[in-house]
């Protein structure tokens, strides 16, 4: 049993006199407060709404290679880093891994519940791609670009801009990094003379 100050005890008996009343009273404070610190250890992300920006990018070394995937997600209206993610997924082609990081940054992105998302990524294909302007051909790109559609229904407002790679430099240090805390044997994936970065409508 938890004994109360007496200050406590005096003040919740002035406000509820029935014994019966105190202890449902305390009963939920007791029961928001575990709420609130499942949250916290949960690490569960406040609403923030406003306008935010989300930086991705996806690489991969060899092409197909080893790949990854930053993102890098920011409330411009505070100058903070609201969540910054980065992962390895494998034996992938660069563009599987650029749609791997969008998606990833608007299920991250989506948590936050922005009224405005602004996407940066340094890959002009997907950018056109989710834009509208470039068809998508590939077959293994296809079911990315679908999921992608049907993520940017749940928001708002959202803007998919294409960035110089030197803008984009934090989301592709994660990428670097996750991939160079595994690094692959070197003879395992030849590389392919010319391929990174190659762009593939």
């Amino acid at each position: 049993m938890i004994r109360l100050p007496a200050s406590l005890e005096r003040s919740l008996c002035e406000h509820f006199p029935r014994i019966r009343d105190r202890e449902q009273f305390a009963a939920r404070v007791l029961e928001d407060s575990l709420k609130q610190n499942v949250a916290r250890d949960l690490d569960m992300p406040e609403a923030i709404g406003g306008t935010l920006h989300l930086f991705t990018d996806g690489g991969s070394r060899g092409n197909p290679g080893e790949s990854a995937i930053g993102c890098v997600l920011e409330d411009p209206a505070r100058g903070i880093t609201l969540k910054e993610h980065a992962e390895r997924i494998g034996i992938e082609t660069n563009n599987v891994a650029e749609y791997k990081a969008l998606i990833k940054g608007l299920e991250i992105a989506l948590q936050f519940h922005p009224n405005r998302l602004l996407c940066h990524l340094d890959s002009e294909l997907i950018v056109r791609q989710v834009n509208g302007e470039y068809k998508v051909k590939m077959p293994t790109l296809q079911p990315l670009f679908d999921e992608i559609q049907a993520r940017s229904k749940e928001f708002p407002d959202i803007v998919f801009k294409h960035i110089p790679r030197s803008d984009n430099h934090r989301a592709d240090a994660l990428v670097n990094k996750a991939l160079d805390e595994h690094p692959r044997p070197a003879s395992s994936m030849p590389r392919v003379p010319g391929s990174q970065g190659q762009m593939f409508v």
